[in-house]
């Protein structure tokens, strides 16, 4: 039985937005996301968990860009989360509290 027309994406681009989105744009989300979080806490424990929890936080992102309506907009929230958790990462790194 064949799939039904209306759900299928005709176009190539948005298609190939949404699986860049959800390969690419969520491994950035979640690898940013665990590296923000080893900067603020104990590093080799966070890091350790990132092994089992990024992949899982990876797959549910994956998850949401196929279920998103379009490719761009979750490229876009994707790029942004990603900045928001560099831009963690980065005040956790030069963030010296015995100064």
């Amino acid at each position: 039985m064949p799939a039904n027309s209306k759900y299928l994406t005709p176009a190539f681009w948005p298609r190939f937005a949404k699986i860049t989105a959800a390969i690419l744009g969520g491994y950035f989300v979640s690898v940013t996301f665990h590296l923000a979080l080893a900067s603020w806490f104990n590093r080799p424990e966070v890091l350790m968990t990132m092994a089992f929890s990024g992949f899982i936080l990876w797959v549910v992102l994956m998850v949401l860009a196929f279920l998103a309506k379009s490719g761009l907009k979750i490229w876009g929230i994707y790029l942004l989360l990603t900045l928001v958790f560099s831009a963690l990462i980065y005040l956790g790194q030069t963030y010296n509290p015995v100064a």
